[in-house]
């Protein structure tokens, strides 16, 4: 009886590193499973479209490397927005000069200019203003130009200007109106589209 008892015993034990085997195997297994998910590394953040400071009665001046003034903006309130990084102005006013000096000035109920203010759009009653230059020794003298819309988007570093809204033109005495409209000073092109009306008036008698 004894001996039987025996074999079974060598028998069972045969087979108990399998069975040990076995049960870590379903344990390692379990806890896997049962784990907590890694959390994600490196998942960009999403900006959202919020002002991250706000300005109240402000003037941002640019100056050239000389210390000449070349451009200034300003309003009676400001909202920057990081994710854009562009300034959302109430009231706006805008100043600038080209490199020959001539001044341009700008008004509108509400404008929107990107980081280095390169690009200024205009809504709201928006008008430019350029003032007359004399005759010089390489140049003819120029009359103020004046542009009126709802909306207009201005490049000043390449003096130009743009709109999809119904535009009015004055040059002079000369005026003109249309649908739509695209100048560049420094080509001296002016295009205009849809319903465009122009009067030119008569130069003076020499």
């Amino acid at each position: 009886m004894i001996a039987n008892w025996r074999r079974v015993g060598d028998k069972a034990s045969m087979y108990l590193p399998v069975l040990i085997m076995g049960l870590l195997a379903l344990g390692t297994w379990w806890l896997v499973r049962n784990a907590p998910k890694p959390i994600a590394v490196g998942t960009e953040r999403v900006l959202q479209h919020d002002p991250d400071y706000f300005l109240k009665d402000f003037v941002i001046k640019n100056f050239e490397a000389s210390g000449r003034l070349k451009s200034r903006l300003s309003g009676t309130a400001g909202e920057h927005f990081p994710d854009t990084d562009t300034l959302e102005i109430d009231d706006a006013r805008m100043l600038s000069f080209t490199p020959d000096g001539r001044k341009t000035v700008g008004r509108s109920n509400r404008a929107l200019s990107n980081g280095d203010g390169s690009e200024i759009q205009m809504f709201g009653q928006a008008v430019i203003t350029r003032e007359p230059m004399a005759a010089r020794a390489s140049q003819k003298a120029l009359p103020a130009m004046q542009l009126e819309s709802e909306f207009l988007q201005i490049w000043p570093n390449e003096e130009r200007v743009s709109t999809n809204k119904p535009v009015v033109m004055t040059r002079g005495t000369d005026k003109f109106t249309g649908d739509s409209m695209q100048y560049h000073h420094l080509d001296q092109i002016l295009q205009m589209q849809g319903r465009v009306k122009g009067v030119i008036e008569p130069g003076k008698a020499k």
